[in-house]
């Protein structure tokens, strides 16, 4: 029966204890240690009930405890001092202000993503992207950079995992209740909740807005669970990643362009927009529409203003992993959209292919990003070098190590992942710093000035926790099975926690390779069951819903667990979110990673336990071929790649059983009188020393900050001062080189070396001269540039470099004579050649364009 009338209950706070709801309003907490505790100390039972929710908490707790509280000397002190904290924080001036000046309330950044994992208890995240998110927006305001948050809140979220009696992964999708949660719901000057409107294709809708407050920084979310909405439009925001190819295009156009309008909405004027991942890449295509409709602009001289103020970051290394949809789907969501750009509907499904001239390429949402933005970037150095020959495709005729795609490392937000016995521990030996300037690496450097007992037992502390943490987690999965009285008494059992405890957990994808260590079990075994050196793995994941081969690996697992040999030292973990994350990162000795290389983008769950004082065993994929060298902890391979996939598995599997039998095993167990293992904490003192400073999102976000968002908003109001002058200008000058570049030709190129080439020598320059026509252009409209360096071993200068070349004559109006002078550093195969590309100020790259003419 549907209810007259709708209202909250808010609790009713005694005047004490008023400052409780602020502060469970503002997610600041979940990364405080203290203010975690002052809510614990409220009902620390309730606490775990309400999953760490401090807003369930103050509606869930008895009226009682609170007049209790209210009149406890102690509890006030304590809260008094977390509240002063929490104020002096938000109106303390941090690194962008002192830096750039401006104000927060004026947001100069917006961040698009389709998930955030700030937290356990807002469960709208489902891994790696959403947590990235979640820190880069916990880090943007320790920097106080003026920046908001743009996503949507879903209904369900992603899918809580059960096994069933066999293993087989089953999936629930319990309802978010938004008003138990810290998030709150925006309303207009007329108090009703605001709304904004959009159309998918000719059907109108609507969605209403929500904010978490993450420290500085707001976030909004768009929820389409509208009375007022179809049935259909009501479950867009239902579920992330669920549905079909059609509920994934409805969303990504409620993102896109309703994220837009929501901050138009809001009165907000952002002047640099962030794309994190593909899913918003319609945004590019709603901020063009209302320049076109707001500034009277034409489609092309809104491009120039939106890519000049558009970052785009890609985190998929494989094309299959990118979104993109038929045109029969385009046609149905943007039909009458693609008019209001001045487009014909072939020029709007260009924008997204690879080849605009190709029909049967369906519409991608990377390329949308790619081509809508002047900054691009993968999230390590490798994942940037994969990325560039992904999609190389996109700029015709430039070399691939030239793609105009960069890469900013991805990193983790330190205080929210390390565990509060390691924050006490940095308190005392690396002072303040480690938090007030975790990229200083001067600072991480005081790590050696710990002593070896306190690290060891602080590490061990943290090892018993996991152990209970999965004894307790694995009682309870097997209780939901109706398991018998004997078998719950062997769960109070499992694992050691003294024991060598590896770590793996990560989405159940059949790249990540999860079984790997479980090729060869009988050799696995040796190795666990050892009674002087015993080893245990604890392992947790989800697999996507429609992800078949990824449940059936789970099931394989657990089957291998169950077995009588494995049963006290092989665990998995149900249910992955950040709260069992957080256990295991803060607990594990050894973190175990195996994807297929290049496959792993970034990955940022090592980077989490190095700050905890656990070592990595991985890959040299991802984060960790840049992070890993000897004294840090251990790789498995050096980065080769095989044909044959099982006979990879086969080769790093042996790898991997080496390193833990040879040296890995052997070093944990090795004590000395004082029974500490020296050589361990000396390389968990160099992990933390060395990774510590780099693997974080200040670092992280600070990059993005300098090298993408200032440039980005300085484009914004170059381009758009003057009634939009730049913007047109630039336009124009486009247009120009677009009619005029197919003309330029090279006509001619010498040198001084000789006939043959005989007169070269290490040392000595090589003066080369080129003849260009720039039909029609002038010279100020292009570089020409020699591009010269050693050749592989099919004659091809696939690792060359350019050098511009100057101006040293002219014939005539467009017949210009340029001369560079070529360093020979090295001895062997060199060549060159000369090419031609065009140039303007206002281009973030030469090669943006895609337009290079070659001798």
């Amino acid at each position: 029966m549907r209810p007259l009338r709708t209202f909250t209950v808010q609790p009713n706070l005694p005047e004490p204890l008023r400052p409780l709801q602020e502060m469970a309003y503002n997610l600041w907490w979940c990364w405080q240690g203290e203010t975690v505790n002052i809510f614990r100390r409220l009902d620390s039972q309730l606490w775990e009930r309400v999953y760490h929710n401090p807003v369930a908490m103050l509606g869930h707790i008895e009226q009682k405890r609170l007049e209790e509280l209210a009149a406890d000397e102690g509890f006030l002190s304590h809260l008094q001092r977390a509240y002063r904290d929490l104020r002096e924080y938000l109106d303390k001036p941090g690194w962008w202000p002192k830096t750039y000046g401006g104000s927060r309330e004026e947001p100069k950044v917006a961040y698009f993503c389709a998930e955030f994992g700030l937290t356990e208890c807002v469960p709208i995240y489902s891994g790696g992207l959403g947590v990235l998110a979640g820190d880069h927006l916990k880090s943007a305001s320790e920097l106080d950079i003026p920046l908001v948050g743009v996503g949507l809140l879903y209904q369900q979220g992603y899918f809580r995992q059960r096994l069933n009696a066999d293993g087989w992964q089953l999936e629930l999708f319990p309802r978010n209740d938004f008003h138990n949660m810290p998030v709150r719901l925006i309303r207009g000057e007329d108090g009703e909740p605001l709304t904004i409107k959009l159309e998918l294709g000719s059907r109108p809708m609507q969605a209403q807005v929500w904010q978490i407050q993450v420290g500085r920084v707001p976030l909004y979310l768009l929820d389409t669970n509208v009375p007022d909405n179809a049935p259909e439009d009501r479950h867009i925001t239902a579920q992330l990643y669920g549905g079909d190819q059609e509920t994934r295009i409805r969303q990504e156009i409620v993102l896109g362009l309703g994220g837009i309008r929501l901050l138009e909405a809001l009165g907000l004027k952002p002047e640099a927009y962030h794309m994190n991942e593909g899913h918003s890449a319609f945004l590019a295509l709603e901020r063009i529409r209302m320049l076109m409709s707001e500034r009277g602009m034409s489609f092309d001289e809104g491009c120039e203003v939106v890519k000049a103020s558009n970052v785009f970051t890609t985190h998929t290394p494989v094309p299959a992993g990118n979104d993109a949809f038929e045109p029969w789907l385009i046609d149905k969501y943007f039909s009458e959209y693609w008019p209001q750009l001045g487009l014909e509907r072939e020029q709007f499904l260009s924008l997204g292919r690879q080849e605009p001239q190709n029909e049967d390429e369906p519409m991608n949402l990377t390329v949308l990003a790619l081509r809508m933005s002047n900054y691009r970037n993968g999230v390590s150095e490798l994942h940037g070098q994969v990325s560039r020959r992904l999609w190389a495709d996109v700029w015709p005729g430039v070399p691939v190590d030239e793609v105009p795609i960069g890469h900013i490392t991805n990193g983790i937000h330190t205080r929210s992942w390390i565990s509060n016995d390691m924050a006490e521990l940095y308190d005392r030996y690396l002072g303040p710093g480690w938090h007030e300037k975790p990229a200083e690496m001067s600072v991480w450097e005081s790590v050696d000035h710990v002593p070896d007992p306190e690290l060891w037992r602080t590490h061990e502390r943290r090892r018993e926790r996991l152990v209970a943490f999965a004894r307790r987690r694995t009682v309870q999965q097997l209780t939901k099975r109706g398991a018998g009285a004997a078998e719950l008494a062997a769960a109070e059992e499992i694992l050691d926690p003294e024991a060598l405890t590896i770590g793996f957990a990560r989405r159940f994808a059949t790249y990540k390779r999860a079984s790997l260590i479980l090729t060869d079990v009988d050799r696995l075994a040796k190795l666990l069951n050892n009674q002087d050196r015993p080893v245990q793995i604890i392992l947790s994941g989800k697999a996507h819903p429609r992800d078949n081969p990824g449940k059936d690996l789970v099931r394989r697992i657990v089957h291998i667990t169950r077995q009588d040999k494995f049963r006290r030292s092989i665990v998995f973990l149900e249910d992955y979110d950040m709260n069992v994350a957080r256990y295991l990162v803060q607990g594990v000795d050894i973190w175990l990673n195996t994807p297929l290389r290049p496959m792993e983008a970034s990955g940022t769950s090592g980077m989490k336990v190095a700050a905890n004082g656990g070592l990595n065993l991985s890959i040299l994929d991802g984060w960790w071929a840049e992070g890993y060298d000897s004294s840090v902890g251990w790789a498995i391979g050096s980065g080769e790649s095989y044909d044959d996939l099982e006979y990879q598995n086969a080769v790093e599997s042996q790898a991997l059983y080496d390193l833990l039998e040879k040296e890995i095993v052997p070093l944990f167990y090795e004590r000395g009188p004082d029974n500490l293992p020296r050589g361990w904490i000396a390389k968990m003192k160099s992990a933390i020393r060395k990774l510590g400073p780099v693997f974080n999102t200040n670092r992280m976000v600070r990059n993005y900050a300098e090298r993408f968002y200032y440039p980005a908003a300085q484009k914004w109001r170059q381009l758009t001062a003057d009634q939009m002058a730049g913007a047109r200008g630039l336009s124009a000058w486009r247009n120009k080189i677009r009619e005029h570049f197919q003309n330029i030709h090279i006509e001619g190129v010498s040198d001084d070396m000789g006939s043959g080439g005989n007169g070269a020598y290490v040392g000595k320059d090589i003066r080369v001269e080129a003849v260009v026509h720039l039909g029609g252009l002038g010279p100020e409209d292009v570089c020409v540039e020699l591009y010269y360096g050693p050749l592989d071993q099919d004659g091809q200068l696939s690792t060359g470099r350019p050098l511009p070349m100057r101006q040293i004559g002219q014939d005539g109006d467009y017949r210009i004579r340029y001369a560079a002078d070529m360093p020979c550093d090295r001895s062997g195969m060199t060549g060159y050649t000369v090419r031609v590309l065009p140039r303007n100020q206002l281009l973030e790259s030469p090669q943006d364009m895609a337009m290079v003419r070659w001798a």
